[in-house]
């Protein structure tokens, strides 16, 4: 099985090689045919869909029905109006806790869910049950990464009101026997939601067969649009539920005296829609369909088995959640190396993988990690991509790649990020480098620290230097990386320019912003500092913006963090 020709986003380099996409778990690449497909509508059909009397609304309407009868037949769903629309499975989780779970849950309902769910499918039934007084209890794993079948029939009780289970694990890949736990759940009375995410572009589902009461899933992680997704669920409890959003299309009748609601699937997709995404998803799941699906599993398994076998025999590579049953999705940790580090080193030989907790942060938790690097394998990935991957890992652990252990660029746990760690650290620190700098008599005395200070701040490794992590809105050539410590909340910076006094007010900035939490670097008042140092005067208008443009994009980073 050889697709990856159908997917024009891998044909290119990165960082001069052959791009090697293993964050599949993250989100899908798409084929040619999603992608004409968008195109194609916004050329030819642009319109909003139902209530209007032309043709291209009759065009978009016609095309966006369809994809819904497509989805009814990839799920085999008795009817299409079982199938809502939604922004993602994110979205189409909170739908059924704020409209089921608000609706129906009482003080004392118990809502089981496992300690392996992505925290989509946490914080929404927390939410609610802060808000109904119902209490979440928690399925248990094993040290295998499986799912703990006795705890599950310990905490399943006749107050167990919903089962909310993910079908896949993203961290881990273990595949849950929902087909064993629904019927289970069914037994005391509970509804069964299944997170089928991370399941659909690996085997077929069959949610008649399953017998679940919702599924839903992501239109990106199965080669579709970012921004669509689906919400399947039995007719009869969707009728049953009220209405989650309000305003256009999911109205029957409005007036000031009351307001009845449309039918299903409408009462549920409040406003426009995505219809292009919509769109792209059907061609994605035709395209899905033209596969043989236990083909595509015997390729995947092929892949995973392979990558496994070969991380077992590197030195200091732990893998983790060796299930029985799993999908693609390899997860492991490597001795003595932080996960970032191990993520930018296989990112700068083109190799992408997922570095952290990957939104699960309980289920890390319980294996005593801070996180993991998942590579994570689909259709169109091949040996040769998991034989590259492997030689790049095997030369980031002998030190072959620039290894943070050897370079006398950087040092410390956290790699590239403790720049101002070394023989000169007591150098680099903010109160060192303010007496040193308010302590000159004059500008050019000021300028030759500045200078000294470029000098001795430790230099990026080449392999960083990259045009991705080029910082525009300079006179000089910047280059900027971060690193997030998801442990100490702290976030660090690496910085390095091609003129050595940018290289030395970045050592100034640096000695403020690095190792400080995301909130700290927010209320600096760096402009203040720097008026106090008496910089801003001395600087060029260009140096001055460039200064600038570095504080204002650590800030930027930083705020993503808070």
């Amino acid at each position: 099985m050889n697709l990856k020709k159908q997917f024009p986003i891998l044909e290119q380099n990165v960082h001069g090689h052959p791009l090697v996409y293993l964050d599949n778990a993250a989100t899908t690449q798409k084929p040619f045919p999603v992608i004409e497909a968008i195109n194609r509508f916004y050329r030819e059909a642009n319109a909003n869909v139902h209530r209007a009397s032309h043709y291209l609304s009759a065009r978009s309407t016609h095309a966006f029905e369809e994809a819904r009868e497509e989805v009814k037949h990839f799920l085999n769903a008795a009817s299409s109006d079982e199938i809502i629309w939604t922004r993602g499975a994110t979205e189409a989780l909170n739908l059924v806790a704020q409209s089921w779970g608000r609706s129906q849950l009482q003080p004392g309902d118990e809502i089981l869910l496992s300690a392996m769910e992505h925290h989509a499918n946490i914080v929404p039934w927390q939410l609610v049950a802060e808000q109904t007084g119902a209490v979440i209890k928690v399925i248990n794993i094993t040290e295998q990464g499986e799912l703990d079948l006795n705890s599950f029939r310990a905490q399943l009780t006749d107050r167990t009101r919903i089962l909310g289970i993910t079908h896949v694990s993203n961290a881990i890949g273990t595949v849950n026997p929902v087909e064993t736990l629904i019927p289970e759940a069914k037994a005391v009375g509970a509804l069964v939601l299944v997170d089928g995410a991370q399941s659909v572009a690996h085997c077929s589902v069959d949610v008649q067969k399953l017998n679940c009461d919702f599924y839903v899933f992501s239109g990106h992680k199965v080669f579709g649009p970012t921004g669509i997704g689906v919400l399947y669920g039995r007719k009869a409890l969707l009728e049953a539920m009220p209405p989650w959003q309000a305003g256009g299309e999911m109205i029957r009748q409005v007036s000031f005296s009351g307001t009845s609601f449309n039918k299903l699937p409408f009462k549920f997709e409040a406003g426009t829609p995505n219809v292009s995404g919509v769109i792209g998803l059907r061609e994605a799941i035709r395209f899905l369909r033209s596969l043989d699906m236990e083909e595509v599993a015997q390729h995947e398994d092929r892949l995973r088995k392979t990558a496994e076998e070969g991380l077992r025999n590197i030195p200091g590579v732990t893998l983790v959640g060796e299930t029985r049953h799993k999908v693609s999705v390899v997860s492991f940790v490597v001795e003595e190396f932080h996960n970032q580090d191990i993520g930018l080193l296989l990112d700068q030989q083109g190799i992408a993988v997922r570095t952290g907790h990957h939104c699960t942060m309980p289920l890390m938790e319980h294996l005593g990690l801070a996180g993991t690097i998942r590579a994570s394998f689909s259709v169109y990935n091949t040996l040769e991509d998991v034989e590259a991957f492997l030689k790049a890992l095997i030369r980031i652990v002998k030190g072959e790649f620039n290894s943070v252990h050897e370079s006398k660029e950087v040092k410390g746990d956290s790699a590239f990020f403790n720049q101002l760690e070394g023989e000169h650290a007591a150098e680099f620190t903010k109160d060192q480098i303010f007496q040193t700098i308010t302590a000159s008599r004059s500008w050019q005395d000021k300028y030759l620290h500045i200078m000294l200070l470029g000098k001795k701040l430790p230099s990026l490794p080449e392999a960083m230097k990259t045009e991705e992590s080029r910082l525009h809105g300079c006179e000089s050539t910047v280059w900027l990386h971060h690193f997030y410590d998801e442990q100490t909340m702290n976030i660090y910076f690496a910085v390095d320019s091609d003129a050595r006094v940018i290289r030395g007010l970045i050592a100034i900035v640096l000695s403020v912003f690095n190792g400080c939490t995301p909130k700290d670097i927010s209320r600096f008042d760096m402009d203040g500092w720097f008026a106090r140092l008496d910089l801003y005067n001395h600087l060029s208008p260009s140096r001055g913006n460039g200064l600038r443009a570095i504080i204002n994009e650590i800030r930027s980073l930083a705020h993503r963090f808070e």
